[in-house]
């Protein structure tokens, strides 16, 4: 039998209001009992009663026994969290970078209070990934787990692909329909796409890794000249991030921009969608397709969350247990093409091998091999030119 879930819910914007449109078209055994907001002025359409700016009204009260955070600060949503967690509540989030910071810790708290945290909103909107690699590959060797995992970023590139858009008017229309931040770089720098393949990596391989070590460079210097050299080789730009287990000992983790070519699962990827690829020993490559932003999208996500607790379920981190021991390692060399506008930039940057150099008066790029290592150290240089850096559709061995 299921159990009554009295909840407390916490932010009440875009997903919230998604989760509340889902929720009261089922007739399932929960009841929202308080939603906290920071703004009590807003009109609601629901009873003022319902609301409070006072967290510890929810947080306190010993009839609400689950936590639904769906706030965009993450430190604000890390302190409810854990006193929720301390409290013995369940708790429902789609706080990716919180979840990235502080997994490790969070994992503690769920075992020493005996409480469930669940999450599948945070990474990739409507996808259940994070349920496929605790249960479905929870005794498969993993490859590799990549793909389109920020439905801002995508949504921008595919209106200056295939709609000949500015990237500023494709920014602002993604920001009209709630896709994007006020402050885009989160989306469009590749650090909401770090935070969800770290979490990805989390299940899939039983690595806690701290975000701050892996490379995020995204699709902000993207200019004209990027996208004339993709179409003229009959590719398409997208933000991947990609987790790939290198061997026995390390795995690599990195957010970049990546050609890819038609026959490529994620070159018809297109807006607000994700796509996640799985490659497995024997499951071969799988591929999960479906809405990775907006309300009613991840408010699906944080619904299935809701549902499951009824039923006590919980992650397990089955392959943490396996104690596979894998630890983050930057030193892959990759394929990339750099366009930039400093001659002095290519000084800086110490490439393996540079295949073509192309120089006009307009134009600069270049494409060689480097390591991983290589762009995180020399990243801000990168950025601060306004130069383009992007993995090409060549897999090194």
């Amino acid at each position: 039998m299921a159990n009554k879930l009295n909840i407390g819910l916490f932010g009440f914007g875009v997903v919230g209001q998604g989760l509340y449109d889902i929720s009261i078209s089922k007739n399932l055994n929960f009841e929202f009992k308080k939603i906290a907001i920071k703004d009590s002025s807003k009109k609601r359409t629901l009873a003022e009663s319902l609301f409070t700016t006072d967290r510890w009204e929810i947080l306190n009260d010993p009839d609400i026994n689950t936590i639904v955070e769906l706030i965009n600060d993450a430190d604000a949503a890390y302190e409810i969290v854990t006193e929720a967690l301390k409290r013995g509540k369940n708790v429902v989030s789609a706080n990716k970078k919180m979840i990235a910071i502080h997994l490790n810790e969070l994992v503690e708290l769920q075992h020493t209070y005996g409480a469930s945290l669940l999450y599948e909103g945070s990474v990739c909107g409507s996808i259940p990934i994070i349920r496929n690699l605790e249960e479905y590959y929870d005794n498969e060797l993993l490859f590799a787990i990549s793909g389109i995992f920020n439905g801002s970023s995508n949504y921008i590139l595919s209106k200056v692909f295939n709609e000949n858009q500015s990237y500023d008017a494709a920014l602002k229309k993604a920001q009209e329909l709630g896709f994007a931040e006020t402050n885009p770089i989160l989306d469009v720098g590749g650090y909401d796409a770090k935070y969800k393949v770290v979490i990805a990596a989390a299940h899939a391989y039983g690595v806690f890794v701290n975000p701050d070590e892996v490379l995020n460079i995204g699709i902000q210097n993207l200019n004209d000249m990027d996208l004339k050299y993709a179409k003229e080789k009959g590719q398409k730009i997208k933000l991947v991030p990609i987790a790939k287990k290198i061997n026995d000992e390390h795995i690599g983790i990195y957010v970049l921009p990546k050609l890819i070519s038609k026959d490529n699962f994620l070159f018809n990827v297109e807006n607000e969608y994700n796509g996640v690829s799985v490659q497995a020993a024997f499951a071969d490559q799988q591929f999960f397709f479906g809405k990775g932003a907006g309300g009613h999208p991840t408010g699906a996500a944080v619904f299935s969350d809701i549902s499951a607790l009824r039923y006590d379920y919980r992650y397990e981190y089955k392959k943490a247990k396996q104690r596979l021991n894998l630890t983050l390692n930057n030193n892959k060399v990759i394929e990339v093409y750099l366009r930039f506008n400093s001659p002095e930039l290519l000084d800086k940057i110490n490439f393996v091998d540079i295949s073509e150099n192309y120089i006009s008066k307009n134009y600069r790029y270049v494409v060689g091999t480097i390591t991983v290592d290589e762009i995180f150290k020399k990243k801000d240089l990168i950025l601060e030119d306004g130069a383009f850096i992007a993995e090409t559709n060549t897999e090194l061995k």
